[in-house]
């Protein structure tokens, strides 16, 4: 009596299931990007902070690397913060993505609770026609 639901998008469902985790991937892989991106941006600057400035007792030959070793770290940061700035973009598109990607699933996914709600109230349907019949024959019977 009972007959199993079967959702005629269900291969639809399963590949955009795949495209939507294969986006969460891309997603994480390029904000975890992104916050090493940052963490060595801070890095720089330390290091920046840490040897800015003149003290008391250094020679000029030292003064001179030090000066050299401050613009190698000013363009790494530069560098760095373009760096970032794609990176945000890079992610910001990733989410976008996503977010349509979870959409399409979400769609193909509400198709399938609809029809599997109209598949158990027919199946509810046929059962209860099935029990009426039961009971107007047990009755028959009875008289």
């Amino acid at each position: 009596m009972s007959t199993k639901f079967k959702f005629g998008l269900e291969k639809l469902l399963e590949i955009r299931i795949e495209k939507e985790e294969e986006s969460k991937r891309q997603f994480t892989k390029t904000q975890r990007e992104k916050q090493e991106t940052e963490r060595k941006l801070i890095d720089l600057k330390e290091s920046y902070d840490k040897y800015s400035g003149i003290k008391e007792g250094e020679s000029l030959v030292y003064q001179k690397i030090k000066r050299n070793y401050l613009f190698a770290l000013d363009k790494g940061i530069v560098e760095t913060e373009k760096n970032l700035i794609t990176k945000n973009k890079e992610l910001e598109i990733r989410r976008n993505d996503l977010l349509k990607k979870q959409i399409d699933r979400k769609t193909v996914d509400i198709l399938k609770d609809r029809q599997y709600t109209e598949f158990t109230k027919e199946e509810e349907r046929k059962e209860q026609i099935f029990n009426d019949e039961l009971a107007l024959y047990a009755y028959m019977r009875s008289h």
